[in-house]
């Protein structure tokens, strides 16, 4: 352990004298300043003021998400480092508060309420373009997926392949999801 001096100086801000873990992280509200998946970082701004807080992917990832909406509202616990303020948990989310559920692309919101959830896979999407598509397990359907009705529910993107949880209703032009969540935060959200 000589050889990782670092190693150690690290370990001592985390040891107690009886060799405990201390909790050196600190209780957080705020909201997303912004989040590039692409670059695997972004950026939290705390509400009670103070420099931004660094959001890691990894960090994002553990909570059970790839992606989160500017805006969206975040419980965290972050630790300073020589660097700054970085997350190192996400306790909740929740979707920006311009994103209120509302009728938007033909979606019927009463359909939208009764539906069930179901499971399915991004067939793809392009956050440019601001759409794609995903199909339901079972189903080769396609189920268009506004990036609105992501951000409505706190998700700023998705990836090809990328296991979701969708309300599908029939709209003008077909099958479309009126609610989209992460596959872990929907699977334990009962």
């Amino acid at each position: 352990m000589g050889r990782l001096g670092g190693v150690e100086k690290f370990n001592a801000a985390w040891m107690t004298e009886n060799l405990e873990v201390a909790d050196t992280t600190e209780y957080v509200v705020g909201h997303v300043k912004w989040f590039d998946a692409g670059k695997g970082f972004g950026f939290v701004v705390s509400d009670s003021g103070g420099p931004d807080i660094l959001l890691h992917a990894n960090v994002l990832r553990n909570f059970g998400q790839g992606s989160v909406a500017d805006s969206s509202g975040i419980e965290l616990r972050v630790q300073r480092t020589e660097r700054g303020l970085q997350a190192v948990e996400i306790l909740s989310l929740s979707p920006p508060e311009d994103a209120e559920a509302k009728s938007l692309y033909g979606i019927d919101v009463e359909a939208a309420e009764t539906a069930t959830m179901s499971a399915a896979r991004v067939k793809w999407f392009d956050k440019a373009k601001g759409f794609g598509f995903a199909n339901e397990f079972g189903s080769s359907e396609d189920v268009f997926l506004h990036i609105e009705v992501l951000r409505r529910f706190g998700l700023a993107d998705l990836q090809t392949g990328e296991a979701i949880a969708v309300k599908v209703v029939d709209g003008e032009r077909g099958k479309m999801a009126a609610e989209i969540h992460s596959w872990d935060n929907a699977v334990h959200d009962d």
